[in-house]
C-alpha cells in the first residue's frame, strides 16, 4: 500500500455525484495532505471535470471502463482505495469489486441496492477477508446516517439488555437521474432478488438481532405517522448489530419515514405503487426511465434548500430510554458526496485505528470511530441528546 501512486481514485468523476465528490476532495485537500486522481470513460470528459472542479494538474485523470477488466485493474493496482460512484451497481459493479480484491484495494461506494450488496457479500467477501481488503458499500445517505445513528443509540443503552431501536426519517430533496434509473432497476427485480436474497449473518456469542414488525402506525412521541421504509438501510444495521456486541443480547431495529400528514401519506402510498408496477413491466419501465437521464441532477440552488433529520428511540427491557439525532443537509448529493469522500480517506489515511476487519464490511463495523469523528468535523450531527 505504501509505495501506490495514490491513496484515493475516485472511479465516476464524470458522473453528477462523482463530479459532486471530486470538487468536495478538491476542497478538502487545501488543508489535508493526501494523493488523490479522477478515473472515467474519457478523457475529455475527465478534463472537463477537472476545469469545472479547479483541479492542479498534480490530480491524475485515469482511463477506465467496466467493460474493461485490465483498465479496472491497472487502475486499483495504482491505489489504496477505489471510491465508485458509478450505477447502477447491479449492472456495472462486479468487475470493480472483483479487481480490486485481485489487487488487494480497499473500496468503498454509494450504493442502496440490496442485490448488489448481497452478491458482494456471497462470492467476495472470504476472498477479501483473506486477502485483508475491506469493502464497503452503502457509504452515502444510504445508509451512514442510520447504520451510525442506531449504534449511537445502542450504546446509550445498557449492552446487557434486549433493547429496541426505531429510526425515523424526515428530508427535503430531490434525486438525480443515476439515482432514478438505479431505484427502477432494483425494483423491476424484486421479486427475482427476494428469492435469492442469502441470509443475514448470524449474530456473534449467541446473540440476536431482527426487525421489529410493525406497520403504519401513529407515532405519539414524535406526534406523526410512523411508514415502513423499505430501503436497505434496516439490513445494513442488523449487519453491523449482528458483528457487534453493544447491541446487547437481542437487538431489534425498524426504520420509518416520518410523515405528518394522511393526505401526505395515502398520496405517497399511490406514487410509489404506480412507479412499483410501472417497473415490472418493460414497456412502462423503459417510459419511466426516460423521465430522468442519468448525470441530471438538482442545481445548487435546489441542494442548498435540502436537508434531512433522522430521530433514533430506542428502548432497552429494564426500561432505559435513548434519543439520537442525525441530520445534515442536502442528504442525496452535498452530504452523500461528502459521506463517501470521507468514507475513503478513512480508509486510506486511518488505517491504523480502524477496527482489525476485513471483508464485505459495514460502515460501524469497518470504519467505526474514526468515521464518525470525520464525519462530525466535516459538520454533519450525531448529537445523543
Amino acid at each position: 500500500m505504501a509505495d501506490r501512486d495514490f491513496d484515493v481514485v475516485v472511479y465516476g468523476a464524470t458522473g453528477f455525484t462523482g463530479t459532486l465528490v471530486a470538487q468536495y476532495l478538491a476542497e478538502r485537500s487545501k488543508n489535508a495532505s493526501f494523493r488523490w486522481a479522477i478515473a472515467g470513460r474519457t478523457e475529455r470528459k475527465l478534463e472537463k471535470v477537472a476545469a469545472e472542479a479547479g483541479l492542479s494538474d498534480d490530480v491524475a485523470r485515469i482511463v477506465a471502463d467496466s467493460n474493461s477488466p485490465s483498465s479496472l485493474a491497472a487502475m486499483a493496482a495504482r491505489t489504496r482505495v477505489v471510491l465508485s460512484t458509478v450505477g447502477p451497481y447491479a449492472r456495472y459493479g462486479e468487475p470493480l469489486v472483483a479487481a480490486c480484491v485481485a489487487e488487494g484495494t480497499d473500496y468503498c461506494d454509494i450504493t442502496g441496492e440490496p442485490e448488489f450488496v448481497d452478491m458482494t457479500r456471497a462470492k467476495y467477501h472470504d476472498a477479501a477477508e483473506a486477502a485483508g481488503v475491506r469493502l464497503v458499500s452503502c457509504c452515502g445517505f444510504d445508509s451512514i446516517p442510520h447504520d451510525f445513528g442506531a449504534w449511537l443509540c445502542a450504546r446509550a443503552l445498557p449492552s446487557d439488555q434486549p433493547m429496541k431501536v426505531e429510526g425515523f426519517v424526515r428530508s427535503k430533496g430531490t434525486f438525480s437521474g443515476g439515482t432514478w434509473h438505479s431505484a427502477i432497476n432494483a425494483m423491476s427485480r424484486l421479486r427475482e432478488t427476494g428469492q435469492r436474497r442469502p441470509p443475514r449473518e448470524p449474530a456473534t456469542d449467541g446473540r440476536r438481532v431482527g426487525g421489529v414488525k410493525s406497520g403504519v402506525h401513529r407515532e405519539p412521541r414524535l406526534d406523526c405517522f410512523a411508514v415502513p421504509l423499505p430501503t436497505i438501510d434496516p439490513e445494513v444495521v442488523l449487519r453491523s448489530a449482528a458483528t457487534l456486541p453493544e447491541y446487547g443480547p437481542h437487538f431489534r431495529y425498524g426504520h420509518y419515514a416520518r410523515v405528518k400528514k394522511v393526505s401526505t401519506l395515502a398520496l405517497g402510498a399511490v406514487g410509489l405503487g404506480a412507479i412499483l408496477v410501472g417497473s415490472q413491466l418493460a414497456v412502462t419501465r423503459n417510459l419511466l426511465l426516460k423521465v430522468k437521464a442519468p448525470g441530471d441532477g438538482p442545481p445548487p440552488e435546489e441542494r442548498a434548500k435540502s436537508w434531512f433529520e433522522v430521530v433514533f428511540l430506542g428502548e432497552s427491557a429494564d426500561g432505559t430510554t435513548a434519543k439520537v439525532i442525525v441530520g445534515g443537509a442536502d442528504p442525496g448529493y452535498t452530504e452523500t458526496s461528502k459521506m463517501v469522500a470521507e468514507s475513503a480517506l478513512c480508509l486510506a489515511l486511518d488505517r491504523d485505528q480502524l477496527p482489525a476487519r476485513a471483508g464485505v464490511l459495514t460502515t460501524v463495523t469497518g470504519l467505526g470511530e474514526p468515521l464518525l469523528a470525520r464525519l462530525r468535523n466535516a459538520g454533519l450531527r450525531f448529537d445523543v441528546v
